[in-house]
């Protein structure tokens, strides 16, 4: 077993205070940093601009939907699984409740969704280029990495798990068995 030694001292702070600056560490790069990046795009080749007008209350509406999900799989995971949604410090109870029994990995999929939400606020083709590279980077992210670390951490109750949730698009209407 490797043992990390920043996470003796990390488990020092309250998983709260943790939470906040991991929350808002990771937001700040991914929905301000990446996207001004992005944004250029616009600026740089105006002809690839579509202006969406009165349509951009929509993304911000889509943009505030995930926001609130991805602060409420995030809270429960951290309440219910005693740690946070970061490797370097990850949860030590196994979560299957909640917005997780509907879809293994609804806090990269509320990521991903913030982008599109945010692509259609700001009518950028930059963002909304950004949020079509997001999609396969969050699958590679949890195939390569989280799929296995979860695997190693809880063995034969991830893959049970595994088996019977969906890794991207909720299964909200179950169908029953016979």
């Amino acid at each position: 077993m490797v043992i990390n030694p920043v996470s003796g001292l990390v488990r020092r702070i309250p998983l709260s205070a943790r939470m906040v600056v991991y929350g808002a560490s990771f937001l700040a790069g991914v929905l301000v940093g990446l996207p001004w990046l992005a944004y250029r795009f616009d600026a740089s080749y105006p002809q690839w601009h579509i202006e969406i007008g009165v349509y951009r209350f929509l993304g911000g509406i889509v943009f505030t939907a995930f926001l609130t999900m991805y602060i409420t799989c995030a809270c429960v995971l951290a309440a219910r699984g005693g740690g946070a949604y970061v490797e370097f410090d990850p949860p030590r109870v196994f979560v299957v409740s909640g917005p997780y029994r509907l879809c293994r990995n609804p806090i990269a999929a509320c990521v991903v969704g913030m982008l599109l939400g945010e692509a259609f606020a700001l009518s950028s083709t930059g963002v909304f280029m950004l949020f079509l590279a997001a999609m396969p980077i969050a699958h590679l992210q949890v195939i390569l990495l989280e799929e296995p670390l979860l695997r190693k951490r809880f063995g034969a109750a991830y893959e049970d798990y595994r088996k019977g949730v969906p890794r991207w698009m909720p299964r909200v209407f179950r169908r029953r068995s016979l």
